[in-house]
């Protein structure tokens, strides 16, 4: 199976990526890592990725979204034919209703292929 694992800023999407890492590691997945955020935040989380990819062997491509990160995330789940995408986002409300990020929002609803949330 080929993941696009995506990677933005917050302690939540970091715990969210290393947990996806394990799993893929686990399945033998194909992965394809989208890092997205500021430039100070994709340095970083660049950083983290490439860290946490060299102690498993998992076959994986890394790329770095500039812009847009809601949009490009759906296109590079395109181009590249993944068959799941990967993300963190949402959160609890004080009333017990999930809330999701922009970016969790805009590819649920717009990818064609299959999504798993990790909370």
């Amino acid at each position: 199976m080929h993941l696009l694992l995506c990677l933005g800023p917050g302690e939540p999407a970091v715990d969210a990526f290393d947990s996806a890492v394990e799993r893929a590691t686990e399945a033998d997945d194909d992965v394809t890592v989208a890092v997205f955020g500021d430039s100070e935040d994709r340095e970083r989380l660049t950083a983290h990725a490439r860290d946490r990819l060299e102690g498993v062997d998992v076959p994986a491509e890394l790329r770095e979204l500039e812009s847009d990160p809601a949009s490009r995330l759906v296109e590079l789940a395109e181009e590249e034919g993944v068959d799941r995408i990967v993300l963190s986002g949402g959160e609890r409300s004080p009333l017990g209703k999930i809330q999701l990020s922009r970016v969790a929002e805009f590819v649920l609803l717009n990818a064609t292929t299959t999504v798993t949330l990790i909370r």
